[in-house]
């Protein structure tokens, strides 16, 4: 199935590893630090128009890592995906 991260833009949740908040992750230096380096790497993908709350990492096998950037707060972006698992039960 499909998680939907804002401005028409989905992945599947198969491929995704993480759902993290940008003010509590970002605090680190390490998680800064990556982020920078997949930016460089042309392989972050901003879907939000406004204020950024969460990132997104996803990896896919013909892809490879990428990064989502998400307008969508890190709880709802959770609450979709439990939704989406409970549906296909």
């Amino acid at each position: 199935m499909y998680l939907h991260l804002g401005q028409e833009t989905v992945v599947m949740q198969d491929d995704i590893v993480g759902i993290f908040d940008l003010d509590n992750t970002t605090v680190s230096k390490s998680t800064r630090d990556y982020l920078a380096k997949k930016e460089k790497e042309k392989k972050v993908i901003n879907v939000s128009f406004e204020l950024p709350k969460t990132f997104v990492l996803t990896n896919n096998k013909n892809e490879g890592s990428k990064v989502y950037i998400s307008q969508i707060s890190s709880s709802t972006l959770l609450k979709r995906a439990d939704n989406i698992y409970e549906i296909n039960k």
